[in-house]
Protein backbone atom coordinates (compact mmCIF):
# COMPACT_ATOMS: atom_id res chain seq x y z
CA UNK A 1 0.00 0.00 0.00
CA UNK A 2 1.47 3.02 -1.19
CA UNK A 3 0.14 5.33 1.60
CA UNK A 4 -1.60 5.08 4.96
CA UNK A 5 -5.19 6.12 3.61
CA UNK A 6 -6.06 3.10 1.29
CA UNK A 7 -7.19 4.59 -2.39
CA UNK A 8 -9.44 2.17 -4.10
CA UNK A 9 -10.97 2.45 -7.57
CA UNK A 10 -14.66 1.24 -7.73
CA UNK A 11 -15.73 -1.21 -10.23
CA UNK A 12 -18.68 1.38 -11.30
CA UNK A 13 -15.91 2.91 -13.10
CA UNK A 14 -15.55 0.26 -15.67
CA UNK A 15 -19.32 0.41 -16.39
CA UNK A 16 -20.52 -1.28 -18.52
CA UNK A 17 -17.44 -3.51 -18.47
CA UNK A 18 -17.49 -5.80 -15.68
CA UNK A 19 -16.40 -6.04 -12.04
CA UNK A 20 -12.84 -8.23 -13.34
CA UNK A 21 -11.74 -5.42 -15.69
CA UNK A 22 -11.89 -2.79 -12.65
CA UNK A 23 -9.75 -5.21 -9.93
CA UNK A 24 -7.05 -5.49 -13.44
CA UNK A 25 -7.21 -1.73 -14.04
CA UNK A 26 -6.71 -1.20 -10.29
CA UNK A 27 -3.96 -3.06 -10.36
CA UNK A 28 -2.21 -1.75 -13.49
CA UNK A 29 -2.76 1.64 -12.62
CA UNK A 30 -1.31 1.31 -8.82
CA UNK A 31 -4.70 1.58 -6.83
CA UNK A 32 -4.43 0.12 -3.46
CA UNK A 33 -7.92 -1.68 -4.03
CA UNK A 34 -10.77 -1.98 -5.34
CA UNK A 35 -14.73 -1.39 -4.13
CA UNK A 36 -17.31 -3.69 -5.63
CA UNK A 37 -20.42 -2.46 -6.95
CA UNK A 38 -22.87 -4.94 -6.69
CA UNK A 39 -25.62 -4.49 -9.73
CA UNK A 40 -26.75 -6.27 -12.69
CA UNK A 41 -23.14 -7.67 -13.96
CA UNK A 42 -23.19 -11.25 -12.97
CA UNK A 43 -19.55 -11.24 -11.91
CA UNK A 44 -20.44 -8.30 -9.05
CA UNK A 45 -22.90 -10.45 -7.42
CA UNK A 46 -20.40 -14.00 -7.51
CA UNK A 47 -18.69 -13.62 -4.24
CA UNK A 48 -16.27 -16.65 -5.44
CA UNK A 49 -15.59 -14.94 -8.43
CA UNK A 50 -14.68 -11.61 -7.20
CA UNK A 51 -12.57 -13.79 -4.67
CA UNK A 52 -10.51 -15.57 -7.74
CA UNK A 53 -10.59 -11.44 -9.25
CA UNK A 54 -8.55 -10.31 -5.97
CA UNK A 55 -6.51 -13.17 -6.05
CA UNK A 56 -5.18 -12.89 -9.80
CA UNK A 57 -4.61 -9.33 -9.55
CA UNK A 58 -3.57 -9.00 -5.91
CA UNK A 59 -5.88 -6.08 -5.25
CA UNK A 60 -8.00 -6.77 -2.11
CA UNK A 61 -11.43 -6.01 -2.11
CA UNK A 62 -11.75 -2.57 0.30
CA UNK A 63 -15.77 -2.19 0.29
CA UNK A 64 -18.49 -3.65 -0.99
CA UNK A 65 -21.65 -1.04 -2.62
CA UNK A 66 -24.61 -2.75 -1.54
CA UNK A 67 -27.51 -2.71 -4.51
CA UNK A 68 -29.18 0.21 -3.47
CA UNK A 69 -29.68 1.54 -6.78
CA UNK A 70 -33.40 1.42 -8.42
CA UNK A 71 -32.08 -0.79 -11.35
CA UNK A 72 -30.98 -3.49 -9.01
CA UNK A 73 -33.84 -3.56 -6.89
CA UNK A 74 -34.21 -7.44 -7.99
CA UNK A 75 -30.45 -8.54 -7.14
CA UNK A 76 -30.36 -10.71 -4.98
CA UNK A 77 -33.15 -10.56 -3.48
CA UNK A 78 -36.29 -8.05 -3.97
CA UNK A 79 -36.51 -7.42 -0.02
CA UNK A 80 -34.02 -4.58 0.73
CA UNK A 81 -33.29 -6.09 3.87
CA UNK A 82 -31.91 -9.54 2.08
CA UNK A 83 -29.90 -7.27 -0.02
CA UNK A 84 -28.05 -5.29 3.41
CA UNK A 85 -27.58 -8.75 5.00
CA UNK A 86 -26.04 -10.33 1.90
CA UNK A 87 -23.74 -7.69 1.51
CA UNK A 88 -22.46 -7.69 4.51
CA UNK A 89 -21.63 -11.56 4.25
CA UNK A 90 -20.25 -10.86 0.91
CA UNK A 91 -17.98 -8.19 2.57
CA UNK A 92 -17.27 -10.80 5.40
CA UNK A 93 -15.85 -13.64 2.48
CA UNK A 94 -14.06 -10.70 0.76
CA UNK A 95 -12.11 -9.77 3.90
CA UNK A 96 -13.60 -5.76 2.97
CA UNK A 97 -13.98 -3.49 5.79
CA UNK A 98 -16.49 -1.28 4.76
CA UNK A 99 -20.26 -1.86 3.33
CA UNK A 100 -21.42 1.21 1.38
CA UNK A 101 -25.58 1.67 1.50
CA UNK A 102 -27.68 4.40 0.03
CA UNK A 103 -30.67 5.56 2.56
CA UNK A 104 -34.23 3.64 1.92
CA UNK A 105 -36.17 5.14 -0.72
CA UNK A 106 -39.25 7.00 0.24
CA UNK A 107 -42.09 4.42 -0.70
CA UNK A 108 -39.75 1.38 1.39
CA UNK A 109 -41.92 2.18 4.67
CA UNK A 110 -41.07 -0.69 6.53
CA UNK A 111 -37.37 -1.00 5.76
CA UNK A 112 -37.12 2.40 6.29
CA UNK A 113 -38.92 2.13 9.97
CA UNK A 114 -36.50 -0.81 10.84
CA UNK A 115 -33.64 1.03 8.94
CA UNK A 116 -31.55 2.58 11.33
CA UNK A 117 -31.79 0.08 13.81
CA UNK A 118 -31.08 -2.98 11.33
CA UNK A 119 -27.55 -0.90 10.29
CA UNK A 120 -26.94 -0.80 14.21
CA UNK A 121 -27.30 -4.65 14.49
CA UNK A 122 -25.41 -5.79 11.36
CA UNK A 123 -22.54 -3.40 12.45
CA UNK A 124 -22.69 -4.82 15.88
CA UNK A 125 -22.81 -8.87 14.81
CA UNK A 126 -20.56 -8.54 12.06
CA UNK A 127 -17.77 -6.09 12.73
CA UNK A 128 -18.23 -4.54 9.12
CA UNK A 129 -18.81 -0.69 8.91
CA UNK A 130 -21.82 0.23 7.00
CA UNK A 131 -21.52 3.24 5.45
CA UNK A 132 -24.51 5.34 4.70
CA UNK A 133 -24.31 7.54 1.82
CA UNK A 134 -25.56 11.19 0.88
CA UNK A 135 -27.59 11.55 -2.09
CA UNK A 136 -29.29 14.09 -3.99
CA UNK A 137 -33.00 14.93 -5.57
CA UNK A 138 -34.18 13.70 -8.56
CA UNK A 139 -36.88 15.65 -10.65
CA UNK A 140 -40.00 13.87 -10.54
CA UNK A 141 -41.62 12.57 -13.51
CA UNK A 142 -43.80 14.97 -15.53
CA UNK A 143 -42.12 17.87 -12.88
CA UNK A 144 -40.88 20.90 -14.64
CA UNK A 145 -37.36 21.63 -15.35
CA UNK A 146 -36.07 23.09 -11.94
CA UNK A 147 -38.59 20.99 -9.85
CA UNK A 148 -36.60 18.44 -7.92
CA UNK A 149 -37.95 15.97 -4.80
CA UNK A 150 -36.28 14.17 -2.65
CA UNK A 151 -36.55 10.51 -3.22
CA UNK A 152 -35.01 9.35 -0.11
CA UNK A 153 -36.17 8.87 3.71
CA UNK A 154 -36.01 10.89 5.75
CA UNK A 155 -33.53 13.14 3.45
CA UNK A 156 -30.93 13.18 0.65
CA UNK A 157 -28.45 13.72 3.82
CA UNK A 158 -28.06 11.06 5.80
CA UNK A 159 -26.93 13.36 9.22
CA UNK A 160 -30.29 14.24 9.33
CA UNK A 161 -31.01 10.67 11.16
CA UNK A 162 -27.55 9.83 12.91
CA UNK A 163 -25.50 6.89 12.19
CA UNK A 164 -22.26 5.56 13.21
CA UNK A 165 -20.17 5.35 9.77
CA UNK A 166 -21.01 7.71 6.56
CA UNK A 167 -20.16 7.78 2.96
CA UNK A 168 -19.71 11.32 1.14
CA UNK A 169 -20.25 11.01 -2.17
CA UNK A 170 -18.71 14.47 -4.11
CA UNK A 171 -20.82 13.30 -7.00
CA UNK A 172 -23.85 13.95 -5.06
CA UNK A 173 -22.79 16.83 -3.21
CA UNK A 174 -22.61 18.58 -6.64
CA UNK A 175 -25.81 17.45 -8.28
CA UNK A 176 -27.61 18.46 -4.77
CA UNK A 177 -26.20 22.12 -4.58
CA UNK A 178 -24.65 21.17 -0.98
CA UNK A 179 -21.56 21.92 1.17
CA UNK A 180 -19.40 19.42 0.52
CA UNK A 181 -16.93 20.26 3.44
CA UNK A 182 -20.07 21.37 5.94
CA UNK A 183 -21.42 17.76 5.12
CA UNK A 184 -18.19 16.36 6.17
CA UNK A 185 -17.75 18.45 9.57
CA UNK A 186 -21.54 17.00 10.18
CA UNK A 187 -20.40 13.89 9.55
CA UNK A 188 -17.26 13.75 11.92
CA UNK A 189 -15.53 11.28 13.49
CA UNK A 190 -18.45 9.10 11.31
CA UNK A 191 -16.81 9.90 8.41
CA UNK A 192 -14.76 6.92 7.24
CA UNK A 193 -15.86 6.49 3.65
CA UNK A 194 -15.06 8.78 0.50
CA UNK A 195 -16.59 8.95 -3.10
CA UNK A 196 -14.12 11.09 -4.37
CA UNK A 197 -15.59 12.61 -7.89
CA UNK A 198 -16.40 15.72 -8.95
CA UNK A 199 -19.23 17.54 -10.62
CA UNK A 200 -20.10 20.72 -12.67
CA UNK A 201 -23.28 21.78 -10.55
CA UNK A 202 -25.32 20.41 -12.28
CA UNK A 203 -28.36 18.55 -10.75
CA UNK A 204 -27.14 15.57 -12.10
CA UNK A 205 -24.91 12.67 -11.08
CA UNK A 206 -21.62 12.96 -13.21
CA UNK A 207 -18.72 11.69 -11.27
CA UNK A 208 -16.42 13.15 -13.31
CA UNK A 209 -12.72 12.84 -12.68
CA UNK A 210 -11.68 15.40 -9.72
CA UNK A 211 -10.29 18.67 -10.63
CA UNK A 212 -12.68 19.22 -13.58
CA UNK A 213 -15.60 20.25 -11.74
CA UNK A 214 -16.88 22.80 -8.84
CA UNK A 215 -16.44 20.74 -5.71
CA UNK A 216 -13.79 20.73 -2.96
CA UNK A 217 -12.29 17.91 -3.76
CA UNK A 218 -8.29 18.68 -3.15
CA UNK A 219 -9.41 20.56 0.06
CA UNK A 220 -11.53 17.60 1.53
CA UNK A 221 -8.22 15.78 0.74
CA UNK A 222 -5.91 17.74 2.50
CA UNK A 223 -8.33 18.23 5.79
CA UNK A 224 -8.57 14.62 5.85
CA UNK A 225 -4.57 13.95 5.52
CA UNK A 226 -4.09 16.67 7.98
CA UNK A 227 -6.44 15.51 10.76
CA UNK A 228 -5.41 11.82 10.48
CA UNK A 229 -8.16 10.34 8.61
CA UNK A 230 -7.88 6.22 9.28
CA UNK A 231 -10.75 5.40 6.44
CA UNK A 232 -11.20 5.11 2.62
CA UNK A 233 -10.93 6.70 -0.59
CA UNK A 234 -12.66 5.42 -3.37
CA UNK A 235 -12.77 6.51 -6.82
CA UNK A 236 -15.96 6.64 -8.20
CA UNK A 237 -15.25 8.32 -11.52
CA UNK A 238 -17.50 8.14 -15.02
CA UNK A 239 -15.81 6.67 -17.91
CA UNK A 240 -18.80 6.01 -19.75
CA UNK A 241 -18.18 8.23 -22.79
CA UNK A 242 -14.33 7.28 -22.64
CA UNK A 243 -15.18 4.01 -24.43
CA UNK A 244 -11.37 3.52 -25.34
CA UNK A 245 -9.25 1.58 -23.01
CA UNK A 246 -6.41 3.94 -23.35
CA UNK A 247 -8.55 6.86 -22.89
CA UNK A 248 -10.48 5.09 -19.64
CA UNK A 249 -6.88 4.00 -17.87
CA UNK A 250 -5.61 7.84 -18.55
CA UNK A 251 -8.90 9.46 -16.84
CA UNK A 252 -8.61 7.05 -13.89
CA UNK A 253 -4.98 7.39 -13.71
CA UNK A 254 -5.85 11.28 -13.35
CA UNK A 255 -7.89 10.68 -10.73
CA UNK A 256 -5.21 8.35 -8.67
CA UNK A 257 -2.49 10.96 -9.06
CA UNK A 258 -5.04 14.20 -7.84
CA UNK A 259 -5.68 11.89 -4.86
CA UNK A 260 -1.99 10.80 -3.72
CA UNK A 261 -0.71 14.43 -4.54
CA UNK A 262 -3.56 15.71 -2.01
CA UNK A 263 -3.53 13.23 0.62
CA UNK A 264 0.37 13.78 0.34
CA UNK A 265 1.47 10.42 -1.13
Amino acid sequence: MTGSVPIGLSTASVWPLRANTGFELAADLGYDGVEVMVWTDPVSQDVAALRRCSRRTGMPVLSVHSPSLLITQRVWSPDPVVRLRRSVEAALELGARTVVVHPPFRWQRRYGDGFADLVAELEQRSGIEIAVENMFKVRPPGGGRNSRVSAFRPSIDPTDVGYRHYTLDLSHTSAARMDALALAARMGDGLTHVHLADGSGIPKDEHLVPGRGDQPCAELLESLSANGFGGQIVLEVSTRHSPQPVRRAKDLAEALLFARFHLGQ
